[in-house]
């Protein structure tokens, strides 16, 4: 267990609170987004669980329902929030209630729940009015935990990822090349608890991770990598000659590898006192 440094000084996630049309743009295909995005740890959501009063989830941003299924596995009753319609009628044909709003501007209409979770969704979320609006809807006691799949591929393989993304997209953001594991994302995981302490709702927010590893092939890597966020925005062109160049660097590193898995929880419980205006 790790708490997060405390960092009023640490901007918003990236702004990318701001981006709704990147924000949406998973929803292209959400069947593609379902297939290839990996799951999340069983045990990840037993913790989370066990640390909550109950078994009332709302899941904000529930996408295809990826994030929620560990939850509903467990016997959880599960909500889900999420702004993009396409991903929320995905959700829905796979069981799930989701109701279709931004999580700020959306009415619990007098519910409130034991747990709020967000599986690689809260950097969408302005992260004080998101920390704020879960603080009002949690009961006593109840828990917000965020989290992220974070990936970092073998050393050689990730300098070859890097060195494709900046020969086709130099000066981007991918061209820095988000293979690094957690600590690529320390900024963003400090941002999201410093948005639960301004909450002012919330006990000191916590760290978790899960470390797994899951081996690709190369085409199960490159089915996945139109998901990722911006991508689908790229011009054809472009995209077909990413997938080419990460293609051809699997193919050298024998057609396959080992990915290195974190499920990162940012995650805080309510103080017990008493809970936000709203």
């Amino acid at each position: 267990m790790t708490t997060l440094p405390s960092d009023s000084s640490s901007p918003p996630v990236g702004d990318s609170h701001h981006a709704r049309r990147l924000a949406q743009s998973f929803g292209d295909d959400p069947q593609r987004y379902d297939r290839t995005r990996p799951r999340y740890p069983a045990a990840m959501a037993a913790r989370v669980i066990a640390a909550a009063p109950g078994h009332d989830v709302l899941d904000v941003g529930i996408g295809t329902g990826i994030s929620a299924q560990p939850f509903a596995a467990a016997g959880c009753r599960v909500l889900g929030v999420e702004v993009d319609p396409r991903m929320a009628e995905f959700a829905a044909e796979e069981g799930f209630a989701v109701e279709v709003a931004k999580f700020e501007n959306w009415d619990p209409a007098g519910r409130d729940f034991d747990a709020v979770i967000s599986g690689q969704s809260w950097h969408w979320v302005d992260p004080v009015r998101g920390a704020t609006k879960a603080a009002q809807i949690l009961r006593p006691g109840g828990r917000l935990a965020v989290f992220w799949n974070a990936f970092a591929p073998p050393a050689e393989l990730a300098q070859a990822f890097g060195d494709v993304y900046q020969r086709l997209l130099p000066g981007s953001p991918f061209a820095r090349g988000p293979f690094g594991g957690p600590t690529m994302y320390a900024g963003q995981f400090n941002a999201v608890g410093d948005g639960m302490r301004r909450a002012g709702a919330f006990e000191a927010p916590e760290q978790w991770e899960f470390p797994w590893t899951r081996r690709f092939t190369r085409d199960e890597w490159l089915e996945q990598v139109p998901t990722f966020g911006g991508h689908s925005q790229f011009p054809p062109d472009t995209l077909d000659q990413l997938l080419t160049g990460l293609g051809s660097a699997v193919d050298d590193a024998g057609g396959s590898f080992v990915m290195k898995y974190t499920t990162v929880v940012i995650t805080a419980s309510t103080t017990g006192r008493n809970r936000p205006a709203t």
